[in-house]
């Protein structure tokens, strides 16, 4: 079954019913809007606003959608793209490009204008919607871009080589344009996250894409009752499978455009929400305002929030157990996934397992995993090797590259290219990426080891460890520190916190700077290693 029936099953079951919320607390941030369908709040004189759709308003704007792509020649298994920045259309504007049979094919809202272009052409994309937030960057293209046949803009100001989506939408038909899709057909095309490079073209069917709607609700338990807070970016695959488990349930969800503490805390307070998923900088933002006393807890209603739940990268235990300081009575549940699995789920920590916490979990529901040495044999329990998932949501392949597919599907398993270690119980934990392992003097470092170590200070808010080169060794640990506001810590503080660590494990160098992550929280190790490349680096040199 597509993953488009569950839409229609809500809009017939539940068409009344609110299904989708947009909020931003700050109407200055807010530029994609079409101003025509939204009202602002009454009296508001911040701008603020909420925006609501129905499952059946949702429904039919998926099919007008739809039916404007067929009209327009788009013919089934071709590829449409989506470059919006998260909003209340952007949903409706997949499950359209679904419906007709297409391939839907989400970019990354941060992609510079060559990015765009490449990944247009890359996926053979032969139209594109997008908003007034990326005019700038498609004037640079809009004329390089061969195979793409037409734009859709969405919202005001409507550049001259695009057409409006509103005005055409409206003018098609709001049913179903009854497109025969199997589970085998291709449903989308996501990206890596390009943290080694270009990013690669990940290929799913509807079967991928139902199979995380399943997963999420076996591991969260969603019910009508629900409302989740999303806040991630709808382009990638992490945001929108949790949004899954919501699809399924038949159950409310908000967006929320903004990631301040205090907005993230009175959107929970006063939408009833009950599942919240966070990025680690977020989570580390609430508790660091609740500490500096920048919000108080008291001034909210958090009685129905009941799951927190972390994904997209490696969770410092640490955190978590600072956050079950303050919030005592939530469930917690660590996702690890990639956008070749369908998103977040093969692996979990499952929310009766917080004593694990530091592990990423067990396998999924429906998923199978194991830890592999270099010959593809299962390694002895205790032991580092590369992790490795086998379930429903495998990606199909990189789209047009075989021998990259090659290199990570075999027979059915997925290599995730992350390093892992399973104990006595079955639970697995991340020690770090294959790619970003430090080799110095011939043994193996793992930065994540460092860095979950690193934000145990009291002064750290975050901290990266990449490897730099070094005659003698090959390379040595360098520790990026970023310290929270307020605080000050000396190089030789952290060196002699270090002393804990092995020897080996201890970084050479330390830097002050801020930790840059992407969008989904991943910290964005090409960037430090260009910024700190060995001839530019001015820090502390230790231990020589």
């Amino acid at each position: 079954m597509p993953i488009t029936e569950f839409l229609s099953r809500n809009a017939r079951l539940y068409g009344n019913e609110i299904c989708l919320k947009e909020i931003n607390l700050d109407l200055q941030e807010r530029h994609n809007v079409l101003w025509r369908e939204y009202e602002l709040i009454e009296n508001n004189p911040k701008g603020e606003y909420r925006l609501e759709m129905t499952w059946r308003v949702f429904d039919e704007k998926a099919n007008r959608m739809a039916n404007l792509l067929i009209k327009r020649g788009i013919r089934k298994g071709e590829k449409v793209a989506i470059l919006l920045m998260n909003c209340l259309e952007w949903l409706p504007i997949y499950f359209g490009i679904l419906r007709a049979g297409a391939v839907a094919v989400p970019l990354n809202f941060r992609y510079t204008a060559e990015e765009i272009r490449y990944c247009l052409d890359l996926s053979d994309s032969v139209a594109l919607v997008f908003g007034p937030e990326f005019i700038s960057r498609m004037e640079e293209i809009y004329d390089k871009l061969p195979k793409v046949r037409f734009m859709l803009f969405a919202g005001e100001n409507r550049p001259p080589f695009a057409e409006s989506y509103d005005r055409l939408t409206a003018n098609c038909s709001s049913e179903d344009p009854n497109i025969s899709i199997t589970d085998e057909d291709d449903a989308a095309i996501y990206f890596s996250s390009g943290t080694t490079g270009f990013p690669k073209a990940i290929l799913h069917t509807h079967r991928s894409l139902v199979s995380a709607c399943y997963t999420e609700l076996m591991h969260h338990g969603q019910t009508r009752d629900d409302n989740f807070l999303c806040i991630p970016p709808l382009y990638h695959t992490g945001a929108k499978m949790h949004w899954f488990g919501s699809l399924l349930s038949g159950s409310k969800a908000v967006l929320l455009r903004g990631i301040k503490p205090e907005w993230i805390l009175r959107t929970i307070s006063e939408e009833k929400i009950t599942i919240v998923w966070l990025l680690v900088p977020w989570a580390q933002d609430i508790l660091d305002a609740i500490e500096r006393g920048d919000v108080n807890l008291s001034d909210y209603d958090l009685s129905r929030w009941r799951l927190m739940h972390i994904g997209a990268q490696p969770v410092p235990p640490s955190l978590i157990h600072r956050w079950k300081k303050y919030f005592p009575d939530h469930l917690y549940d660590t996702n690890y996934g990639l956008s070749e699995s369908a998103g977040p789920g093969c692996v979990h920590l499952g929310v009766e397992n917080i004593h694990k916490v530091g592990a990423i979990g067990i396998p999924g529901y429906n998923w199978e995993a194991k830890i592999v040495g270099e010959d593809g044999e299962p390694v002895p329990q205790g032991e580092i090797g590369e992790l490795a998932v086998k379930g429903p949501g495998v990606m199909k392949c990189y789209y047009k590259d075989p021998e990259a597919t090659a290199a990570v599907l075999r027979d059915g398993w997925l290599y995730t290219g992350d390093m892992a270690m399973m104990d006595e119980d079955g639970f697995i934990y991340l020690v770090d990426r294959k790619k970003d392992v430090i080799i110095s003097g011939g043994e193996n470092i793992y930065p994540v080891q460092i860095e979950d170590f690193l934000r145990k200070h009291d002064s750290i808010k975050d901290a990266a460890v990449i490897g730099l080169p070094e005659k003698r060794l090959g390379e040595i640990a360098a520790a990026i520190i970023e310290l929270k506001p307020g605080c000050q810590c000396t190089e030789e503080e952290i060196m002699e916190f270090c002393k804990e660590l092995p020897r080996y494990k201890r970084p050479r160098r330390i830097i002050f700077d801020k930790v840059p992550r992407n969008p989904t929280g991943k910290i964005e190790k090409p960037r430090l290693r260009e910024k700190y490349g060995v001839t530019r680096l001015v820090a502390a040199q230790v231990g020589k």
